[in-house]
């Protein structure tokens, strides 16, 4: 995953984890993003920091299987247990191929953008119908209302939006 480091609404970096969770603790006041999920992430400033949802998660760690619960109708239990591979794996099936619809991805890159540029942006001038744009216009809509931006936001936020419209 790559992240991306800003102080104020200057881009100072971007790269893998180690190096920008080194960066934050080298530079305290950064702001780390997440550039697939526009979530602000934190380094711990002791360091040996993990990536962000790298912990050890319950379940089958080597494969990376957790257990949750998943509440049903009995005629949708009924419809997977009745499909090859049982219930898990169909279900599995189902998530795979929902993620690989470009409509997810699209919505995925457009809820990234949301989420950082509310995080830097979010009293911007044009903030609002900007991000109006970004959900039901076209992608020259939302370029035209972050025009005014700084260069610096604006920049990423043309990055992260390459394939959300």
């Amino acid at each position: 995953m790559p992240y991306v480091a800003f102080s104020g609404f200057e881009r100072v970096a971007a790269g893998p984890w180690e190096e920008m969770a080194a960066l934050s603790r080298a530079r305290p006041g950064l702001t780390l993003f997440d550039e697939e999920t526009g979530k602000t992430v934190d380094a711990d400033p002791r360091g040996d920091t993990p990536p962000p949802g790298r912990g050890r998660p319950p379940g089958r760690p080597r494969l990376g299987v957790v257990a949750r619960e998943v509440t049903l109708l009995p005629r949708h239990w009924d419809w997977l247990a009745a499909q090859p591979g049982g219930a898990s794996v169909t279900l599995r099936k189902l998530v795979e191929a929902a993620r690989r619809d470009p409509a997810h991805t699209r919505r995925q890159r457009r809820d990234a953008a949301f989420r950082f540029a509310t995080a830097i942006a979010g009293d911007a001038p044009g903030y609002e119908e900007a991000m109006r744009a970004l959900y039901a216009g076209p992608r020259e809509a939302f370029l035209e209302q972050i025009e005014a931006w700084p260069p610096d936001v604006r920049a990423q936020l043309e990055k992260m939006t390459e394939d959300a419209f």
